[in-house]
């Protein structure tokens, strides 16, 4: 009861907090890059007299520091609030930026630093995103892929086999938890965003594709640089984390309007699932609300399309080909468990997509074609799908399918001399943790629950999965001693112990009351189950993320600058000063 009313009383006083007497974009300790684009809006509280309004940057007017006057808009969205926007400005000098913005009655002032980058240093910079990759993915990803033998472990994973690592904060604008969207957001630009917005700061205006825009990597690599740019996924290319490389929403559901992003931006390689947002909305299996072909007219623009794996290899080392789109499934691409060993998921209707490893290759191909150098984003976007679902097994091997990856492309940069930057990092974390192991072996322990085969401590032992292959694979997951890995977000839902090996896990199902959820029955007659309550809210579904810092690890020209405990908004600054991408041209 005292915890209850502690709490009633932290969010009376939360409520009672005086909203700023304006709204600023960029936010207050925004960190700017020199040269970098990017929407200035003030938004007043109530009608303001434009006469009245003072906006001022270190003193001086705003209109003569950004070389043009703003769009002043009296009753905002029919409301009896003003505003103030500027689209595309920029600022030329680094140093401290005291924004002041008064209405002749109120006034606000945020801060603002603005930094240089010096001389380029990488020729290439190659971000590595595991969605949703937890310590307990790693460490899992380990001990399968590489074995383990009284405490040791036999082998490193090439995203840990790199001599620069760092604790990185992920809270968002609006929340100490972030999406993909915002995380990734962060990563693209600089600048922290609130859940569900990719490269805006969400205003209050209805459209969500009208908020203040802050300038992506992707377009400043192409801009200022001259550089390629290449966006590889398994999740659909439409998704949060590789869309935050190009697009401007609030609303990162607008998968019709981020493939109209991408066709203006026109990253040179752009590869994953979600074909279904490219196709009229007339043709077979298409989700779009409109009837513009983004197939051909990306054709059109010069882009050969590979739709499989053998296509993929074939268009790639095709000497005139620079630029590449390829759309495996129709949604979500399917994961290493399932296409490799279990087939199941999608695989049945789309059998020949290409690996992690495979579509990091024909980028790899295609990009260096060119002399000026590139940026690429590379996510294993799946390992969070699976985180939840609460399937660990099919998460682990998405995980190691990404070690495969990063290896390739750090075997490619040294070949070249390692003039090639590469960052591997979670955009967020999932509340994983592995406790020890499961022995289901029922022929020696006849009649136990499962939930007494969880071992811990000196129980836990070490699992018997058979050695990896070649790409660090173990032929099976359904062994007698196997990894425990539990979530602490949880649905209601039935726990059987037990991979799923038919499908990828489904733990809840939708409930007769709206937009709740309940356990899936399916489960509930497995040997051993056990119904388990959960502690989310009932119109969750899924697991779902969690605030710790994620693990960054970096090899490569200007990765000395990761270290310690780092900010989400401080990646893409060792990004771009990696490029030199504040120098320009």
């Amino acid at each position: 009861m005292i915890k209850q009313v502690a709490g009633m009383a932290v969010t009376l006083a939360l409520s009672a907090a005086p909203a700023f007497a304006q709204t600023i974009y960029p936010i207050d300790r925004a960190d700017i890059l020199v040269g970098a684009k990017f929407d200035f809006k003030v938004e007043l509280p109530e009608l303001v007299d434009q006469a009245k309004l003072k906006v001022t940057l270190n003193g001086a007017d705003y209109a003569a520091v950004f070389g043009q006057g703003g769009t002043f808009t009296a009753h905002e969205a029919g409301r009896e609030q003003s505003a103030l926007l500027l689209r595309d400005v920029s600022l030329v000098k680094p140093g401290q930026v005291a924004v002041e913005v008064s209405d002749g009655t109120q006034s606000r002032t945020v801060s603002w630093t603005v930094y240089d980058t010096g001389a380029r240093k990488a020729r290439n910079v190659i971000l590595f995103i595991g969605d949703g990759m937890s310590p307990s993915h790693r460490v899992a990803a380990r001990i399968l892929s590489k074995g383990i033998a009284e405490g040791k472990s036999r082998g490193k994973l090439a995203i840990d086999d790199m001599p620069h690592m760092a604790l990185v904060a992920t809270a968002g604008s609006d929340s100490i938890i972030t999406d993909s969207a915002n995380a990734a957001s962060a990563y693209a630009t600089g600048h922290k965003a609130a859940v569900n917005a990719l490269g805006v700061y969400a205003d209050r205006t209805p459209d969500p594709l009208d908020d203040p825009r802050v300038e992506t990597i992707a377009s400043l690599a192409k801009r200022r640089a001259g550089l390629e740019v290449g966006i590889v996924t398994n999740t659909e290319v439409e998704d949060a984390t590789p869309a935050a490389m190009v697009a401007h929403t609030r609303r990162r559901a607008a998968y019709d309007a981020i493939v109209a992003q991408y066709f203006d931006a026109k990253p040179d390689v752009l590869m994953g699932g979600g074909s279904a947002n490219f196709l009229s909305q007339s043709a077979s299996g298409s989700k779009r609300k409109d009837d513009v072909d983004y197939l051909a007219r990306f054709r059109d623009a010069g882009y050969p399309v590979a739709t499989t794996a053998g296509e993929l290899a074939t268009l790639a080392a095709k000497p005139d080909t620079r630029q590449l789109l390829g759309l495996f499934a129709a949604g979500n691409m399917d994961g290493a468990l399932d296409r490799k060993f279990l087939k199941g998921g999608g695989v049945r209707k789309f059998p020949e997509q290409p690996d992690l490893t495979e579509q990091v290759q024909a980028a790899l191909t295609v990009l260096s074609k060119h002399e000026a150098g590139f940026f690429l984003m590379i996510e294993s976007g799946l390992i969070d799908k699976y985180a939840h679902l609460l399937d660990m097994e099919r998460a682990v091997y998405d995980t190691i399918m990404l070690d495969n990856a990063v290896r390739l492309a750090k075997d490619w940069a040294k070949a070249r001399n390692d003039d090639t930057l590469i960052l591997v990092v979670a955009d967020h974390n999932h509340p994983n943790s592995l406790v020890g192991t499961i022995n289901d072996d029922m022929a020696a322990t006849p009649n136990v629950p499962l939930r007494e085969r969880v071992g811990v401590y000196e129980k836990a032992g070490f699992p018997n999965y058979p050695a990896p292959d070649a790409e660090g694979y173990p032929s099976r997951v359904d062994v007698s001693r196997r990894l425990a890995i539990f979530s602490a977000s949880l649905p209601d839902h039935y726990e059987t112990f037990r991979p799923k090996l038919d499908d990828p896990n489904e733990p809840t199902v939708k409930a007769d009351q709206p937009d709740t959820f309940k356990a899936n029955d399916k489960y509930k007659d497995v040997p051993g189950v056990v119904l388990r309550f959960g502690n989310l809210p009932a119109m969750i579904g899924a697991s779902v993320h969690s605030g710790e810092d994620v693990i960054l690890t970096a090899t490569g020209p200007g990765s000395e600058r990761v270290h310690g405990s780092m900010d989400n908004t401080e990646v893409f600054r060792v990004m771009v000063e990696a490029l030199g991408l504040g120098a320009g041209k």
